[in-house]
């Protein structure tokens, strides 16, 4: 029996005369990384605040962790961790004691040894010290979703992670994500770029103009494409071979 980590059925969202979700259909079981994929505007974001409680869906229902999100908010929020496109880390602070604050919010026992431990797991003790503001955007990432997993939350939210990013801090991302779903964290991603979603994801759904349009494995999707045909095209000759070919007839009279 499959354990389901959320459960969407039905949902829909409308902004005045935007009619954003039409009808959202999926599942994310527990340990996967799933990603939603669309292209900006698809309504990507919207599906996220819903279930991290942070919108209301106008129908439909929507459960994380087992709990309903517009009757059990609280029990939702204990359970997941979100963290948005752009990193919300406090720049005056340094990265030690950004994490310290997010620790105490949580009311953990021993917050510095809670940020140590989780400085050395991204790479960041050397820079522990440094203010935010003087990080690169990898590092800023890194210590984004440093905080978001303060108190193990059981499922954790990355939408569009690695907007902005250039391509070695991506990999970095990846490679962060990746190690999640190993230790057993169910990962909800959004994203634009399609070779994010079939590098990371252990399952996909397409959501396009409001519908989720496709939704399986990577092979799943795969099959849906038309099988590659064996085309012939006639080649051009180039300038080059037209003078060649040319200059040779002459020669040969």
């Amino acid at each position: 029996m499959r354990d389901i980590a959320i459960q969407v059925k039905g949902l829909q969202k409308s902004y005045k005369q935007l009619h954003v979700l039409k009808g959202v259909d999926f599942e994310v079981e527990k340990g996967n990384i799933f990603a939603l994929l669309g292209s900006n505007g698809a309504g990507k974001t919207t599906v996220v605040k819903i279930l991290a409680t942070l919108l209301k869906q106008d129908s439909g229902t929507a459960t994380v962790n087992g709990f309903d999100v517009v009757s059990k908010p609280d029990s939702v929020r204990q359970s997941i961790s979100l963290t948005g496109q752009f990193a919300a880390v406090d720049e005056i602070l340094t990265g030690r004691e950004n994490l310290i604050m997010i620790a105490k919010l949580r009311h953990l026992h021993h917050p510095r040894q809670v940020a140590d431990d989780l400085l050395k797991r991204f790479g960041l003790t050397d820079a522990a010290d440094r203010k935010a503001s003087t990080y690169s955007g990898g590092m800023r990432r890194r210590l984004d979703i440093a905080m978001s997993l303060i108190g193990n939350p059981q499922l954790i939210f990355l939408d569009e992670p690695t907007t902005g990013l250039d391509p070695e801090a991506r990999i970095e991302t990846w490679k962060i994500v990746k190690e999640l779903a190993n230790s057993g964290t169910t990962v909800f991603l959004t994203t634009q770029y399609l070779d994010e979603a079939e590098q990371l994801a252990d399952r996909i759904a397409i959501l396009h103009e409001g519908r989720i349009i496709a939704n399986g494995t990577l092979e799943d999707l795969k099959k849906l494409f038309p099988p590659a045909k064996v085309e012939y095209v006639e080649k051009q000759p180039s300038l080059e071979e037209i003078f060649l070919a040319i200059i040779g007839k002459k020669g040969e009279k």
